[in-house]
C-alpha cells in the first residue's frame, strides 16, 4: 500500500495527502473485512505493504481499543466487536433504512423469501438490512456485504435511476464477471438498464451468484436513487411468472414507501406466494 495524492471528492476536489496512520488502521480493517477469517502479522503486512515494525503496534493499538480480536494463540487478527457496534450505530441512524424496515417485514411475510435493503457506494452494492428466506432451500448473505452493482439486481435498480453518462462513470470497464452470466460490458448492462425503466423494476439470474435470481426496485424519495429493496430466491423455485408476481409485491411496497404507509394493503389472506415451492 503506497501513498499517493488524490482527489478528495467529499471535500470539494481539494487535492490531499491521507494521514498515514490512520490510512493504515482504516486499510487494515477494510482488508480483514473483505477476508473474513483471521489473518497474521506476516499476511497483513505483506498484503497491506506496511512494515512490521510499524504494523505491530498498529494492531496492538487496535485490539486494546477492541477493534481487532486475537485467536487464542494471540498471532492471528481479525475483526473486533468494536467495529460491530460502530457499524450498526450507522444503521440505527440512517432515516430511509428506518422507515423502509416494517416494509422489509412485510415482503417477508408475503413471500417467504430473502429481502435485502441496498446502497449504492461507488461502484458496489452494500448490504444494510435483511430478512432471511423460511423456505428449507435458501440463499445465504450478510450484512455488509459489498457486490459489484452491475451484477446485482439492487444495483440494476439504482443504476437505471442515473443517466447512462452517469452509469459509464460510476463503473469501471470492462465490468468484473462474478459467474459466466455477468454482464462484462457497459454497453450490455445500459440494455438491462434500458428495460428496467420501461418494467419499473430490475432483474438478474445467476448474475452474482450460481443458483439466484432476484428482484429489485428503487427505492423512493432520493434522486437519483441510492437504495433498492430486492427478494432473492433460488432458481429452482423461480420462473418468469414468479418474477412478475414477485415485482407486482416489490411495486406495491415501493408505492408504500412513497406514501408513507409501513403495511401495503395485503394481497392475500395468508401471504402471497408463502408457501409456494
Amino acid at each position: 500500500m503506497t501513498e499517493f495524492d488524490t482527489d478528495d471528492s467529499r471535500g470539494g476536489g481539494a487535492r490531499f495527502r491521507p494521514v498515514k496512520s490512520a490510512d493504515r488502521v482504516l486499510a487494515i480493517l477494510e482488508w480483514l473485512a473483505a477476508k473474513g477469517e483471521s489473518q497474521s502479522l506476516s499476511e497483513i503486512s505483506r498484503d497491506l505493504e506496511i512494515p512490521v515494525s510499524s504494523l505491530h503496534a498498529i494492531l496492538r493499538t487496535m485490539e486494546r481499543r477492541g477493534w481487532l480480536e486475537t485467536d487464542p494463540t494471540g498471532i492471528r487478527f481479525g475483526i473486533g466487536v468494536e467495529a460491530l457496534r460502530v457499524g450498526s450505530a450507522y444503521a440505527r441512524a440512517d432515516d430511509a433504512l428506518a422507515r423502509a424496515e416494517p416494509i422489509l417485514d412485510w415482503l417477508s411475510d408475503q413471500t417467504g423469501e430473502a429481502v435485502h435493503y441496498g446502497r449504492l457506494e461507488g461502484a458496489h452494492i452494500v448490504y444494510l438490512a435483511k430478512r432471511e428466506s423460511r423456505h428449507p432451500l435458501r440463499i445465504h448473505s450478510s450484512i455488509g456485504r459489498r457486490i459489484p452493482a452491475h451484477a446485482a439486481a439492487l444495483g440494476k435498480a439504482i443504476l437505471a435511476g442515473h443517466s447512462d453518462a452517469d452509469v459509464s462513470a460510476i463503473l469501471d470497464s470492462p465490468l468484473p464477471a462474478l459467474t459466466r452470466r455477468t454482464r462484462t460490458s457497459v454497453k450490455s448492462l445500459l440494455r438491462d438498464l434500458a428495460r428496467a425503466r420501461k418494467l419499473g423494476y430490475a432483474t438478474e439470474t445467476e448474475e452474482s451468484d450460481q443458483g439466484l435470481g432476484c428482484v429489485a426496485v428503487a427505492v423512493p424519495g432520493r434522486m437519483p436513487p441510492r437504495d433498492a429493496i430486492s427478494l432473492a430466491v433460488p432458481t429452482a423455485r423461480l420462473n418468469a411468472t414468479r418474477v412478475r408476481e414477485l415485482a407486482v409485491l416489490l411495486r406495491e411496497a415501493q408505492r408504500g414507501l412513497a406514501e408513507g404507509v409501513t403495511t401495503p394493503r395485503p394481497l392475500s389472506d395468508t401471504g402471497f406466494l408463502r408457501d409456494l415451492d
